[in-house]
């Protein structure tokens, strides 16, 4: 798949021999960007995403990222279309054709609801948030982490259903981290690659000699649920004011009095959030205790305002 694609005259490129109309850019960040383009064929709206290569090692983390969505057909998780490795205006980029999620990312989702001085109901949180945690169950069941899950990075379509992407930063679950040389490697790479608001305790200052699991995206899992609660990450404004995200993650999450969600959706939230990874739960036990929230009140909060 993707051995062919070239960029023609008028704004249209060709991949696998079939050609796509470019239409509008959608996104931009600092080594990809993402256009908004039509198939000719077909009628439909693909997501092309650019990665630029400066060199082998941006080649190789473009092509794992290929490879993570080889591995994974699952509904919560965004597929692959169709891909390419190309060199475009002297550059080497891949290039991944990616379903376009017209709603947007559950961040944009969130923004609006705040701008409208609206929240979303628990009942919608549920729902969205138990898609999310399938969509984690199935790559930790793989074998591998997400490792840079927020808000940004879940999609939902026209029905809410939430869509898991940005597999980039994805690599095994498991590591063992053998001496002080290996754990400031990983260190530096989080830093690079976890969002640090969202990045989970043990990642901050690994240990010489530990064990770092999928339970990393277990702490951002509940940063994330913790956004669709307030509308905002709990250190997003910690990192905004300049303090140290490092030291606020070493402390129990706080959950403002005000919060009107139920017992049940704070005790899981504050039951995720643990900084110590070995007393955090794994993504069944989420998964299973969403489900039972859902199970016990199935009509909470159909609107707040």
């Amino acid at each position: 798949m993707g051995q062919t694609l070239c960029i023609c005259s008028r704004g249209s490129l060709t991949i696998d021999n079939k050609k796509y109309y470019f239409v509008q850019k959608l996104d931009e960040g600092g080594f990809s960007y993402v256009d908004l383009v039509e198939g000719a064929k077909d009628g439909r709206f693909y997501a092309l995403k650019r990665i630029l290569c400066h060199d082998r090692e941006g080649r190789q983390e473009a092509q794992t990222e290929v490879e993570m969505h080889q591995v994974f057909n699952h509904p919560n998780i965004l597929s692959l279309v169709a891909h390419a490795f190309v060199d475009h205006g002297g550059k080497r980029e891949a290039w991944l054709l990616l379903p376009y999620v017209r709603k947007g990312s559950l961040w944009s989702v969130l923004e609006k609801l705040r701008d409208k001085g609206s929240f979303m109901s628990e009942k919608e949180i549920l729902q969205i948030f138990r898609g999310i945690c399938s969509g984690l169950k199935a790559i930790h069941e793989k074998g591998y982490a997400h490792r840079d899950l927020k808000p940004t990075n879940v999609l939902l379509d026209e029905d809410d259903r939430p869509v898991l992407m940005d597999l980039g930063s994805m690599n095994r679950a498991r590591i063992e981290v053998r001496g002080s040389r290996e754990a400031m490697t990983i260190q530096d790479w989080a830093a690079q690659r976890c969002t640090i608001s969202y990045r989970a305790p043990e990642l901050f200052n690994v240990e010489s000699h530990c064990i770092i699991d999928e339970r990393t995206d277990i702490w951002s899992l509940g940063c994330v649920l913790y956004c669709m609660m307030m509308l905002e990450g709990p250190y997003d404004l910690v990192f905004q004011k300049g303090d140290s995200v490092a030291l606020a993650v070493q402390n129990p999450v706080t959950i403002p009095q005000s919060c009107s969600y139920s017992e049940g959706l704070q005790m899981l939230l504050s039951s995720i959030m643990v900084s110590n990874p070995q007393e955090r739960p794994n993504i069944n036990w989420v998964l299973d205790q969403v489900q039972d929230l859902q199970s016990r009140s199935p009509n909470t909060q159909t609107n707040m305002v």
